[in-house]
């Protein structure tokens, strides 16, 4: 195999396994089972299903039901499995004993099951356990003061909910508390600075602090005739605060609960702070002493009540101030949310082995936007996983960027949907995008379906094409070629006070996809983890990619050291652009970076012009273009290239296992006669002959010097090992391999597919 695909490792691991598998008997061991095996075996990139318990599945042995079903009638390796259940916990003696006789039960049929261990789904262990450690909402609420009389403030908590608390209690409020109020004068430059008065103590009444609100009076006098106040209340919800001293020793103490039990890996899904899809105003922020106490660490003493208010509302000559709180308070959402998940990492792999997976997704809804920021701060390129991992419409560009910051060549996105037909459209152009599908229950689903949404992707051919699909890793394991990286100001992009807020390139990539170049939108922030790099050439690489083109899309606010890596990267090969001026650093000092940037980067006003300046660049450097899309996502019929040069053509326009593809073909340079189903992958070694090929339903292929023919269709995938040997898989053929494949190798493995699930 090529070597940038396949390490020497790799390739002992993969023929261990054929010999294994070789030896298995060709025959039925009884009546009606496979002849060959279903699922792939260990160092293969597994096919995921998500498995989601509800109350039924805590009844005596009841998840045998969906698991007998699973191993007959999909080709899951891995599913990754979470509680839904009312008034459960993890913490509870009969749900361990259920996850332990569940995971015993799909480890002996060859199924991997990678549990839900997260600290929510334990809130009330926790609450019990550390009572005073729960998360809180700081609300502000902005009045005017009058010269005489009380002014009477009320303000209540958001109700609280999402995926993992429908069945059960949400993030509900369970307290409220009056944190400060500060009274001011304001004017058209924003809040007189010098006019900030704490007054909590001496004019503030709090006439009610209970779960549902905080009432506070405040007395007026002549002194208050035009000041406004604002009165900041928190709110405590029934979820362990995310900078809670104690979480993550309890988070290490409820998975090392599970040691006993035949899990493959754990999983970790939409971690961050509780959802909050309102109030995106700046006039509510998660806080705690803990949050309050880090932050004034990090600052060199500042009081974050304080400067609650400055995040809420300009302040006349404070705007640098302003800046450099907003950028210090969502680097603190980010890093420590991202310290949580690694944490969870490291136990996983310390309670389970080395080879656990930890998998499921850090996005959540999942656009790099701003519910995003509040959430986790865009901590998603330093959630550390096995496999990369997005949900739903993540955009493809993060997909990409994340398979290669993860080295798992593809990524999984979690996808659901009531229409069935729609998973059809998201496996045939993820494969198009370079990533795969996560199953999960068809959702929202209808309220008469008795199987939750689980089985009613395996009635059809959906399961037939996942399996067309899964043979590409037997070839590749290289990621979607993108000759352009946008890198984004991590810090700029969340900053409300500065310049492009919320704007993170993705018109860029829109407008490169729609010409045919697909490409990976990055945080500057993987600058300084060390992930972008430089080859030994100077070229710009993200794992395996490198880049023809680099944009630095809005740099305000970054560190001088951003200027120093692509000053560095002005050696290379790989050209660079930069969209939107650089005049402070992070700390919102002055910092010229224009003249700090290489000469050889050019400045672009907007990111249409940069868009523009790419594509000739693209084009100047001979960079053969992709199928191209509507921007959003890749086509579900067309072409695509990986990264060690293997190109695939697929399509799935119209059927769930893959439309025929009958004709000649451009790929990979070369004419392409075919007449197979689904797909076609070819890579030309650099002599020019065939070095490996995957395709569905092969009837015939004719690719230069190499031409294959069989009497009946068969899936197959073939591929040379360095020494020149062939090596190959045939799938869903019945009866002994055909002639036609004997004359290339007598090393075939095999693999069934397995039947859909009757009516």
């Amino acid at each position: 195999m090529h070597s940038a695909v396949w390490t020497a490792q790799f390739r002992r691991l993969v023929m261990v396994v054929f010999a294994c598998l070789f030896a298995l008997p060709c025959t039925a061991a009884r009546a009606g089972a496979p002849e060959y095996p279903v699922r792939l075996s260990e160092g293969m990139l597994p096919v995921i299903g998500s498995w989601y318990w509800h109350n039924r599945e805590l009844e005596p042995q009841a998840y045998k039901h969906f698991l007998d079903i699973a191993v007959r009638h999909t080709p899951y390796n891995v599913l990754t499995t979470s509680l839904r259940v009312t008034r459960r916990e993890l913490a509870d003696a009969g749900v361990h004993a259920q996850i332990k006789a569940a995971a015993a039960y799909a480890h002996a049929r060859g199924l991997k099951m990678v549990m839900d261990l997260d600290v929510r789904l334990a809130r009330q262990a926790f609450r019990h356990t550390y009572p005073g450690e729960q998360q809180e909402m700081l609300r502000l609420k902005e009045v005017a003061l009058a010269d005489k009389g009380t002014v009477e403030v009320s303000l209540q908590p958001l109700h609280l909910s999402d995926h993992m608390t429908g069945n059960t209690t949400p993030y509900i409020a369970l307290g409220g508390r009056l944190v400060r109020v500060y009274s001011y004068v304001d004017s058209k430059a924003g809040i007189e600075p010098d006019s900030v008065r704490d007054i909590t103590n001496q004019h503030c009444v709090v006439k009610a602090a209970t779960a549902k609100s905080v009432r506070v009076a405040i007395a007026c006098n002549p002194s208050t005739k035009g000041r406004k106040a604002c009165v900041m209340v928190a709110f405590a919800h029934l979820t362990p605060a995310v900078f809670a001293p104690h979480l993550v020793s309890f988070q290490n103490t409820l998975v090392r609960s599970y040691a006993d039990c035949r899990l493959s890996g754990i999983m970790k899904d939409e971690w961050g702070f509780p959802p909050s899809r309102g109030c995106l105003d700046r006039n509510d922020f998660w806080f705690t002493r803990f949050r309050a106490a880090a932050y004034a660490q990090r600052t060199g003493g500042r009081d974050l009540v304080r400067d609650a208010l400055l995040l809420f509302r300009p302040e006349r000559g404070r705007t640098r101030q302003r800046q450099a709180a907003i950028n210090h308070f969502m680097a603190m959402s980010w890093q420590r949310n991202a310290d949580i998940e690694n944490a969870y990492y490291r136990v996983a792999k310390a309670v389970f082995g080395p080879d656990a997976c930890v998998c499921t997704h850090p996005t959540w809804m999942p656009y790099p936007g701003i519910h995003e920021f509040k959430k986790n701060g865009l901590n998603w390129w330093a959630a550390r996983r096995d496999l990369a991992q997005t949900d739903e419409s993540c955009p493809f560009c993060c997909r990409t960027s994340l398979a290669k910051k993860w080295g798992s060549g593809v990524c999984y996105n979690q996808f659901y949907a009531t229409d069935v037909n729609r998973y059809r459209s998201e496996l045939w152009f993820s494969v198009l995008g370079g990533c795969r599908v996560n199953y999960h229950p068809r959702y929202p689903r209808p309220r008469n379906d008795p199987e939750s949404g689980h089985t009613a992707l395996l009635h059809g051919t959906l399961m037939r094409g996942e399996c067309r699909v899964r043979l590409l890793p037997f070839i590749t394991r290289a990621p979607l070629d993108c000759p352009v990286a946008v890198v984004f100001g991590h810090a700029r992009a969340m900053n409300w006070a500065g310049p492009l807020y919320k704007d993170v390139g993705i018109e860029v990539v829109k407008a490169l996809r729609r010409a045919g170049f697909p490409a990976d939108l990055i945080p500057s922030s993987e600058i300084a983890s060390g992930a972008l790099k430089l080859a030994d050439d100077g070229t710009v690489t993200y794992g395996p990619q490198r880049y023809a083109a680099v944009v630095l899309y809005g740099p305000e606010f970054e560190p001088p050291t951003t200027a120093s890596f692509f000053a560095r990267a002005a050696k290379g090969n790989t050209a660079l652009y930069r969209v939107g001026h650089w005049t402070m650093d992070f700390d919102a000092k002055p910092f010229d970076g224009a003249a700090a940037l290489p000469k050889q980067m050019t400045a672009l006003p907007n990111a249409t012009e940069c868009a523009k300046a790419l594509l000739a660049h693209l084009r100047t450097r001979g960079i053969a273009p992709q199928t191209p899309n509507n921007g959003l996502r890749p086509a579900m019929r067309g072409q695509c290239r990986l990264t060690d040069g293997t190109e695939i053509l697929a399509s799935g326009t119209r059927k769930a296992d893959g439309d025929p593809l009958n004709g000649t073909f451009q790929l990979a340079g070369h004419k392409m006669t075919v007449d197979v189903i689904g797909l076609v992958a070819v890579r030309l070694a650099a002599d020019k002959g065939l070095e490996a090929l995957a395709v569905g339903g092969l009837k015939h292929i004719q690719i230069g010097t190499f031409a294959l023919t069989l009497e009946r269709r068969a899936d197959i995938a073939l591929w040379r090992s360095p020494n020149g040997k062939w090596h190959g898989v045939l799938q869903g053929y019945h009866g002994p391999v055909p002639p036609a494949l004997t004359a290339l190798t007598r090393d075939w493995l095999r693999l069934a597919v397995p039947p859909p699930l009757p009516r």
